[in-house]
């Protein structure tokens, strides 16, 4: 699941006449519901699931706090005061490849927590191997675990490393997450066309 990447069907969809302003699509990690406005897409996520709060690991002989939680793919968060010197691409290539999340690997998020409503977050993804400019499963894992942590509340806003600003909404009874949402804007940059030379 890529929570950038369904934004992005999702409006493509749309402009193509595929399917109307609200909309659905399946994923591996489930069936998502879309809803464009404009530029405007906003995404009702499956319902995240394995949250664990605080965990002592060791990493390059250091003990870390960390949590971890599948918003579609695992994500494991380390919050840090520090942020625009973090050690993304190395730190975070260790905590992907960790016995501790074995055997699928997580996406390491560092988060800085800005305000009650507000973060930061730098993602090193998994598959990539390397920081990437937003990841939206990261955002929604970071806003979760920052809020089960008592550290904002809905609706959080995130900015990515790539400068954009992301929202996510949630609603949380009892310690229990009943709805996640995740929006933002979604620009079209080309449009191409293969040809059919290209099959063969």
């Amino acid at each position: 699941m890529c929570g950038n990447g369904g934004r992005c069907v999702a409006r493509f969809a749309n402009l193509k006449g595929i399917a109307g302003p609200s909309l659905t699509f399946e994923t591996l990690a489930g069936i998502i519901s879309a809803e464009v406005d404009g530029k405007r897409v906003k995404l009702e996520m499956t319902k995240p699931h394995s949250l664990k709060l605080d965990e002592k690991i060791s990493i390059e002989g250091k003990e870390l706090t960390l949590s971890s939680i599948n918003t579609g793919v695992p994500h494991a968060i380390l919050f840090l005061k520090n942020l625009e010197n973090a050690d993304v691409v190395d730190m975070g290539r260790v905590i992907r490849f960790h016995p501790h999340y074995a055997p699928a690997g997580a996406n390491a998020n560092f988060v800085k927590v800005e305000n009650g409503s507000r973060l930061s977050v730098r993602t090193y993804e998994r598959g990539v191997e390397d920081e990437t400019l937003a990841c939206g499963t990261g955002a929604v894992a970071s806003a979760l675990v920052a809020a089960f942590k008592g550290f904002v509340k809905s609706p959080v806003s995130i900015k990515t490393s790539g400068g954009e600003i992301l929202t996510v909404h949630f609603e949380i009874e009892s310690d229990q997450i009943k709805k996640v949402f995740f929006e933002g804007d979604v620009h079209i940059t080309y449009e191409g066309e293969m040809w059919e030379e290209a099959y063969e």
